[in-house]
């Protein structure tokens, strides 16, 4: 059996930081993570850790870790699809934090592309792209990879069409690519019994080599509710088998 790339989420506390988060995926068996470098509910950061992020590095060779298998979640409050001085905070705060995660050797920085609240859905879309092309340059160490979202409220990326449309509007789009949520792609109308499907249209929209991370999320909901409900694995209207499906799909290999 093919050795699988798989982790989940994990903390980054302040104590031990990138040392704590190696040694909880570890506990998990993992060979990849995701952390929050602070709480995803605001901006608050601490400083990195030179020396818990090399003592931390030292445990990921030795278990055979590789760094590129790492990500990074930006806070959700950050809404690149705003305008006026939350833009400007949003565009300020997301470069700080590619710093911190360029600090941390990490080479991917999973974002909600935004919400256009009071505006229209395409200026929404034309902020978020507007504000890609400042934080994103052609020497970038980061990728930012833009979550597929769920259809809650206004929320922008709920299909693969509007998220082709953010990227193709990025000067150095090869930085720009896209974390797929299976949970956040069931709410938003794709069928996740097809997933042969709905890996062939997105290859056909934006391309499969575009594809950088999954979540694989069960959901408390029925295709298309637009809600982001999140269930426990196995557990929700998606189903294990589905899943699994997911996990072992031939066209997700290397």
């Amino acid at each position: 059996m093919e050795k699988l790339i798989i982790g989940s989420h994990v903390s980054f506390k302040k104590e031990e930081q990138l040392l704590g988060s190696v040694k909880e995926a570890l506990s998990y068996g993992a060979n990849a993570f995701m952390i929050y470098t602070g709480a995803p509910q605001n901006t608050a950061r601490s400083p990195i850790d030179k020396e818990k992020t090399l003592a931390g590095y030292k445990i990921m060779k030795e278990n055979n870790i590789d760094i590129n298998n790492l990500v990074v979640h930006a806070p959700y409050i950050v809404n690149l699809a705003g305008s006026g001085e939350k833009l400007d905070f949003a565009i300020r705060f997301l470069k700080e934090e590619i710093k911190r995660v360029e600090e941390l050797g990490i080479k991917k920085l999973v974002l909600h592309p935004g919400s256009h609240v009071k505006l229209t859905r395409e200026e929404g879309i034309n902020n978020i792209i507007k504000a890609l092309n400042i934080i994103v340059e052609e020497n970038s160490k980061v990728d930012i990879l833009l979550e597929t979202m769920a259809g809650k409220g206004t929320e922008i990326g709920i299909n693969f069409e509007e998220l082709k449309t953010i990227i193709d509007g990025v000067k150095y789009n090869e930085h720009v690519k896209v974390c797929l949520d299976t949970c956040h792609i069931n709410d938003a109308g794709y069928l996740i019994s097809e997933f042969d499907s709905v890996l062939k249209e997105f290859d056909k929209v934006i391309g499969l080599e575009k594809l950088a991370c999954i979540h694989v999320n069960d959901s408390i909901n029925e295709i298309g509710a637009k809600k982001d409900r999140h269930a426990n694995f196995g557990q929700g209207t998606l189903g294990f088998d589905n899943l699994i499906h997911v996990i072992y799909h031939p066209l997700l290999k290397d």
